[in-house]
C-alpha cells in the first residue's frame, strides 16, 4: 500500500461535459476513516513555448470566462481522445498562431490543480518556427489575437497581471533560464 493512499469505494458522476467530468469519490483514508473527494476529470492539455527567429515569445490573448477577463498565454489546447501530446502541440501552435515547426522538444509535464483535478499539461519548446501559408481553422468558439513578445514585454505583462496562468508563467521562467545558459 502506498503511504497516505486513499482507497475509493464508490464514485458518483455528477456531471459529464464537453471538457470535464465531475465525480464525487467516497474514500477510505489511511487511518480507516472515510471522506468524500470532489474530483474534476480532464483529458489533459499541451502548451508550446515558441520563439521566433527574432527571439520573441509567441503568445495569444484570449478571453477567459472563469476569470471574466482576457489573458495573454502561450499557445495551448486540450488533448483529443487517443491523441499524442506532441501531435496536439503542433496542431494548437498552427491553429492558434499560424506558425508551424519541424522541431518540438518536450520540456516537462505538470498537474495544474492536483487538489481537485487530474489535468496534466505537457509543455513543448521550439525556436524553429515558420509562418504557414494558410492558417488552419481553429475551434469555432475560440477567438484569439496573436502577440509576439520580447522577454521584457512578457515580464511587464506578468507584472500587470495580464499573464497570470501557470503554463505561461512557467514558460517565462524556462525562457529566462535558457537565455542565462
Amino acid at each position: 500500500m502506498k503511504r497516505f493512499e486513499e482507497k475509493t469505494y464508490h464514485t458518483e458522476t455528477i456531471y459529464t461535459g464537453k471538457i470535464v467530468q465531475l465525480n464525487i469519490d467516497s474514500v477510505t483514508l489511511p487511518d480507516g476513516n472515510t471522506s468524500k473527494r470532489e474530483l474534476i476529470k480532464h483529458p489533459g492539455a499541451v502548451a508550446v513555448i515558441a520563439l521566433t527567429d527574432e527571439g520573441k515569445l509567441i503568445c495569444v490573448e484570449q478571453y477567459r470566462k472563469p476569470m471574466e477577463k482576457s489573458l495573454v498565454e502561450i499557445p495551448a489546447g486540450k488533448l483529443e481522445p487517443g491523441e499524442e501530446a506532441m501531435t496536439c502541440a503542433l496542431r494548437e501552435l498552427e491553429e492558434e498562431t499560424g506558425y508551424t515547426t519541424d522541431s518540438l522538444e518536450w520540456v516537462t509535464s505538470f498537474y495544474t490543480s492536483p487538489g481537485f483535478a487530474d489535468e496534466i499539461v505537457h509543455i513543448y519548446f521550439t525556436d524553429q518556427v515558420k509562418v504557414l501559408d494558410q492558417r488552419p481553422d481553429g475551434d469555432e468558439d475560440e477567438f484569439v489575437e496573436l502577440m509576439e513578445l520580447t522577454l521584457g514585454e512578457a515580464e511587464e505583462l506578468e507584472r500587470n497581471q495580464r499573464i497570470q496562468d501557470a503554463k505561461t508563467a512557467y514558460a517565462l521562467l524556462y525562457w529566462k533560464l535558457r537565455v542565462s545558459e
